[in-house]
């Protein structure tokens, strides 16, 4: 390589690494725009500065008895950009408050469920009931059931927009040709 073109792939280089380094800047944080239809009831979504989810709440109130699965409604909507998903976690507060856990630990909402009927909702069981309820057993008597209420407007989970997978292609072998790490569980040691 003669030395001018050295320099002139250094400067090539340096300034390629500096164009890289502002596309990466803006392409994050850049905003997407997101059609959503809210349903009577809602709290309508707010981005939060300080955090890096976005929360969601309930539209209504439902009491969830111990060891059983209530999906509550989320009150909203939303179209999902093409190629994105969106993933529901639980808040890290969301089982000290009310005792209760996403049923799949993280929701999956893909960009086909877009309609107008399609509600976000959040599965959730009651694990560790903080409310208790008489609930009729016939027009003589009532047991009391242990659960908990989740209240129109609590902020039960919190999501986030990421690309969907891009999907692969199987190709069926009889071997892999690599060493076995050791089953399930397991890196090989201790």
């Amino acid at each position: 390589m003669s030395k001018f073109e050295f320099e002139n792939y250094d400067y090539i280089t340096k300034y390629k690494n500096k164009f890289l380094k502002y596309m990466n800047k803006t392409e994050w944080s850049g905003s997407m725009d997101i059609k959503i239809k809210y349903f009577e009831g809602a709290t309508k979504l707010k981005i939060n500065p300080k955090g890096n989810l976005i929360d969601v709440y309930s539209r209504e109130d439902i009491f969830i008895p111990q060891f059983e699965m209530g999906l509550v409604h989320l009150g909203f909507a939303m179209e999902l950009p093409k190629g994105k998903i969106a993933k529901l976690y639980p808040r890290s507060s969301t089982f000290k408050t009310w005792g209760c856990m996403l049923t799949n630990s993280v929701g999956i909402i893909d960009d086909t469920y877009c309609g107008d009927n399609d509600e976000w909702l959040a599965p959730l069981v009651c694990i560790n009931p903080k409310n208790s309820e008489s609930m009729p057993v016939d027009e003589l008597c009532s047991e009391t059931v242990f659960g908990t209420w989740i209240r129109k407007g609590d902020k039960i989970a919190q999501f986030e927009i990421v690309d969907a997978m891009k999907m692969p292609t199987f190709i069926e072998v009889d071997s892999l040709e690599n060493e076995d790490r050791g089953g399930f569980g397991s890196t090989g040691t201790r």
